[in-house]
């Protein structure tokens, strides 16, 4: 299956943007599916720093590590799921408009199960997460600019 992607644009400096997006500590103030995130390790977060997330999938709290495998300060991220039953893949942009002003956030999110997960991503996962993508960029948004 194909990644979801979504955009929307933020009324902040991409620096200031981009470094709440990639401190995993605010990841349950606006992804409604994150209950905790948990570095391991220090922060600030580098190449190879990973973090305990914990998501509720339906009735279930599902823990996965995730890792951040790119970093380049204030454009782009990519962070993926090392285990777990359903493993993320995420890319994330932030692009400066209105001479960088502004941002524009893109997320690139895909899904890959293992396991039991290679049922729950088709049929509760990906669905939840295509709601949720949404949702989740206009509680940034408002999180961010006020």
């Amino acid at each position: 299956m194909s990644a979801m992607r979504k955009s929307i644009d933020i009324d902040r400096r991409p620096e200031d943007v981009y470094s709440y997006l990639t401190d995993p500590t605010h990841l349950p103030e606006w992804q409604d599916s994150a209950v905790s995130a948990v570095p391991i390790g220090d922060l600030p977060v580098h190449v190879g720093s990973r973090v305990l997330v914990t998501r509720q999938i339906g009735r279930r709290r599902v823990p996965m590590t995730m890792e951040f495998v790119e970093l380049d300060p204030p454009r782009s991220w990519h962070v993926h799921g090392i285990d777990g039953p359903v493993r993320t893949d995420v890319r994330g942009t932030v692009e400066p408009l209105d001479g960088g002003t502004r941002s524009r956030v893109t997320l690139d999110v895909d899904l890959e199960g293992h396991g039991l997960g290679r049922a729950l991503v088709p049929l509760v996962v990906r669905p939840m997460i295509r709601k949720e993508i949404p949702r989740g960029e206009e509680k940034l948004k408002h999180l961010l600019e006020t």
